[in-house]
């Protein structure tokens, strides 16, 4: 029997780690680190970078003494080796990800600009089409404040608010609200709409435009690199199924 790890008075060996991790549901976690492993094998980095590196790591996880770092290190089963490896590979995720994307950041930006706009909008809807007509017309004749209407009868959330939301990105809300802010103009109260199971009077208070600023690139990069994972995760799959059903057809050949 191969033992390999000891939790308590439980001993795991060899044949059982890959059960365990499967049912436990951490395998395709398992896959997804792999997959980065051969990804940044060949990702270099410079002293510099790797001491950088280090210190972002212990400030991220707020150790600021040796005796802090080596509790945290025993309670995480890490040997100082171990530790600067876990560096390193951060640090080499990040290059990777600038390397493969970096160039590409503000085409991609461009191209999803529609999705990442925000707006802030005032929002009052009712089930009832009736009670959502003669508020519209309340708000337009100026006898209530858009602001006074949604506190007293907006039957949503947006009530708290004078029905104010956001700023949010147009790509979280339902397309029909979306498409209706987006052909809108700042202070236009629209009037009913049917949206679901709502009538929803919408006016348009902002249109916040997306900029490619170092928060907005992390985040496409981020996202690049996800849409990148997920496909090499399907490939592996496929591969793995491809070579079960080779097996399967050996057998019975």
């Amino acid at each position: 029997m191969n033992e390999i790890l000891r939790v308590g008075n439980r001993t795991i060996t060899a044949d059982e780690l890959i059960p365990l991790l499967a049912s436990y549901q951490m395998l395709p976690q398992l896959r997804r680190e792999l997959i980065i492993d051969e990804a940044i094998a060949s990702v270099d980095c410079t002293r510099e970078e790797i001491n950088a590196a280090k210190q972002q790591f212990l400030a991220e996880r707020q150790l600021k003494s040796e005796a802090e770092l080596k509790a945290w290190m025993e309670y995480q089963g890490l040997s100082t080796n171990q530790l600067e490896a876990i560096t390193l590979r951060k640090l080499k995720v990040e290059k990777f990800k600038q390397i493969t994307w970096g160039k590409k950041l503000e085409s991609y930006f461009f191209q999803s600009k529609s999705r990442l706009d925000k707006v802030i909008y005032s929002l009052l809807r009712t089930q009832d089409i009736g009670i959502a007509q003669e508020l519209y017309f309340r708000i337009q004749d100026k006898e209530q404040t858009f602001a006074e209407v949604a506190r007293q009868y907006s039957q949503g959330p947006e009530a708290q608010t004078g029905g104010l939301v956001g700023p949010v990105e147009l790509s979280q809300l339902h397309p029909a609200m979306a498409q209706i802010l987006m052909n809108s103009q700042p202070g236009q109260v629209v009037p009913p709409n049917r949206i679901g199971e709502w009538f929803v009077i919408v006016q348009l208070e902002k249109f916040v435009t997306a900029q490619l600023d170092d928060a907005m690139k992390m985040r496409l990069l981020n996202e690049l690199f996800e849409n990148w994972m997920n496909e090499q995760q399907k490939q592996m799959m496929l591969s793995a199924n491809s070579v079960d059903d080779s097996s399967s057809f050996s057998k019975s050949a």
